[in-house]
């Protein structure tokens, strides 16, 4: 059984890193614009307007390859700490609320952790685990979510947000991905 759970997790992880990050795609969520509707119309599954179609079959041979509805939020943290600040944890709890809500219950996610340039490679991918891993424990202490539903990574500055800017603060962010089921 924890060798299937590892599995699922290691497979998750690399369904989430398959995806490039687009920049122009990705809506930055300010801790003021975090709600519980936001974090929800984010990650809920996808709706589909269509009952029926009709395609040819050419289209019907290609797999269709989405990326991972995200959450991506500018979550702050006291300089060169994880310690969330207390405007970080009052937007947590919006999004801690809206993960126990119905149409995310059932769904599991990955809390990315994303630094800017500033500093190593080495200190900036640990700083950006140790920002995942203090949301993840956030949400689970404060907001009972299961803690199988929940894993933490971090990206270091593998994937600047602003790459015009390496050192913009939308670069410090975290992201939260749903996995695909």
């Amino acid at each position: 059984m924890k060798t299937n759970s590892l599995y699922g997790l290691t497979l998750s992880f690399l369904m989430v890193s398959a995806f490039q990050v687009n920049a122009e795609e990705i809506k930055l969520l300010h801790e003021n614009e975090i709600s519980e509707a936001a974090v929800i119309d984010a990650l809920a599954p996808e709706k589909s307007g269509r009952t029926r179609s009709f395609r040819p079959m050419d289209d019907q041979l290609k797999p269709e390859i989405t990326q991972p509805p995200s959450a991506s939020m500018l979550i702050t943290f006291n300089i060169n700490s994880a310690n969330l600040t207390f405007s970080a944890k009052q937007a947590l709890d919006k999004v801690g609320r809206a993960l126990n809500m119905d149409k995310l219950a059932e769904f599991s996610f990955v809390i990315e952790g994303h630094a800017d340039r500033r500093g190593s490679y080495e200190l900036n991918q640990h700083l950006s685990e140790a920002r995942a891993a203090a949301v993840m424990h956030y949400l689970i202490s404060m907001h009972d979510i299961d803690p199988s539903r929940l894993n933490a990574i971090g990206k270091g500055y593998t994937e600047l947000l602003n790459k015009q800017n390496p050192f913009a603060e939308e670069n410090r962010r975290v992201t939260i991905v749903r996995i695909m089921k």
